[in-house]
């Protein structure tokens, strides 16, 4: 299995929209790309991101496929309109906690 790791912070004054966008399209988007939600963290306080969402593929040509497709741009665009510091990683999933 192959696994997409996200991290973002919440842009100030989007929290309402931010929230809406996870309720109506956040794993919509992913299941149209072929990816399967693994996992999302929220950080009440500490050092690092706010948020942690993970997806996984069975393989790298199928998580390839998706970060090439045109869901993939439009939903980063429209996360990137709500969060700052946006990162994305493909590793290996070993099937727990991932950073």
């Amino acid at each position: 299995m192959i696994k997409l790791i996200m991290t973002w912070n919440i842009r100030e004054g989007k929290e309402r929209e931010y929230l809406q966008f996870l309720e109506s399209e956040f794993q919509k988007a992913l299941l149209e790309m072929g990816l399967q939600p693994t996992d999302a963290w929220y950080a009440v306080w500490g050092q690092g991101p706010q948020v942690l969402a993970g997806g996984v593929t069975e393989d790298m040509e199928s998580m390839e496929e998706a970060l090439r497709s045109e869901t993939w741009s439009v939903f980063r665009e429209k996360l990137g309109d709500l969060v700052t510091d946006l990162e994305c990683k493909v590793v290996e999933s070993t099937g727990g906690f991932q950073l």
